[in-house]
């Protein structure tokens, strides 16, 4: 952080919704928005340049999810600070989303302080978790469904194969061969301790990592 202030970069794939975040952040000072990126890819790159105090990610995007994202930031530079603001008010994204390397997991439903004292609490290189995610969490341990330990990469490939997304679907999106979808398939029901894709779509609707409805709807 430099003697100017918190410089950001905003993750997310919507323009309008970015330039809404933009004016928030910079009617407080001592903050600045220095990057925009429409998906993962432009956020790769254009932390290289920028390299900014907090990225500002949403985890729906286009392409790699934003996982992905959070786990390459953080390969190529172990220090990035990284904030998810999502619509996802799940424990199990937010597990996924702090094993990946995020510092703080805030939804979109929260108030607009909150966001921009998370922002504050992530660049200082402390935890932010809005309260309806830390409930959240905590029903998870009560019914014992936290989810086992998967990767960022198997735990978009199982949220794929919730949503009924078919193998050729996952390999086009993630850049795998079938055969490399077909063996994170087995090994994701292993980990979960399931043997069919139906138990594996039950665990995930438990999890709230599917809408039941949406998948109701494409049927």
């Amino acid at each position: 952080m430099s003697s100017a202030g918190i410089s950001i970069m905003l993750v997310d794939d919507h323009a309008v919704v970015r330039e809404g975040y933009r004016r928030l952040i910079e009617k407080h000072k001592h903050m600045q928005v220095v990057a925009e990126a429409p998906d993962g890819a432009a956020a790769y790159r254009d932390y290289k340049v920028h390299q900014p105090d907090v990225v500002v990610l949403d985890l729906s995007m286009p392409g790699k999810g934003g996982i992905e994202v959070i786990r390459h930031l953080r390969q190529w530079d172990p220090n990035a600070r990284i904030l998810v603001f999502t619509m996802h008010q799940n424990g199990a994204y937010a597990l996924q989303a702090f094993q990946a390397g995020a510092q703080g997991y805030i939804t979109k439903s929260s108030a607009p302080e909150l966001l921009i004292s998370a922002i504050r609490d992530v660049a200082a290189g402390k935890k932010a978790l809005s309260p309806d995610v830390s409930h959240e969490l905590a029903l998870m341990r009560v019914e014992s469904i936290v989810p086992a330990n998967l990767t960022a990469r198997e735990f978009d490939i199982f949220r794929m194969i919730a949503e009924a997304k078919s193998v050729a679907e996952i390999a086009a999106t993630l850049n795998l061969s079938a055969k490399t979808v077909s063996n994170y398939h087995y090994l994701i029901k292993s980990k979960l301790g399931v043997s069919s894709d139906v138990e594996l779509v039950h665990l995930a609707m438990r999890m709230k990592i599917v809408d039941p409805d949406k998948l109701s709807s494409a049927d």
